[in-house]
């Protein structure tokens, strides 16, 4: 299952996922991971939450983030969920472009048993038609 938070910035998406995964930490059953451009939010996570920042990997654009996304998913097996802040920014895809890396997001999450929360810099009204069931309000 793939959710997307969506929103301009300063709206609260990162705030919002922070709080669902620290949440998810005390009361899930798999391991949960937290994945971001930089630093910053590093310790308003719990302990427990595998937190990775991509600045320190050669992540660029959209096919070394699948495959790093990949990498992640084969190196650890009870992952119950995998958080995404700033997906346009990390894989470096615009909104008109961003449906196709969340088609192969959605194909990992049912290969796999991952779930994925996704935040998009976007407004809801400005979201691919075909991601507006993924969007949660």
């Amino acid at each position: 299952m793939v959710k997307l938070i969506t929103g301009g910035k300063g709206t609260g998406k990162t705030k919002k996922m922070i709080d669902m995964a620290n949440q998810l930490v005390n009361n899930g059953k798999g391991n949960v991971v937290f994945l971001d451009d930089d630093n910053r939010h590093m310790y308003d996570l719990k302990h427990a939450i595998r937190f990775i920042s991509l600045h320190e990997y050669p992540v660029n654009d959209e096919k070394s983030f699948l495959g790093f996304l990949c990498g992640v998913i084969a190196e650890d097996h009870d992952i119950e969920v995998i958080f995404i802040d700033g997906l346009l920014k990390i894989a470096d895809v615009s909104i008109d472009n961003v449906s196709k890396i969340i088609d192969q997001i959605e194909t990992l999450s049912q290969n796999h048993s991952v779930d994925f929360v996704v935040s998009l810099h976007c407004e809801p009204s400005n979201l691919p038609h075909e991601l507006k069931e993924y969007a949660v309000v």
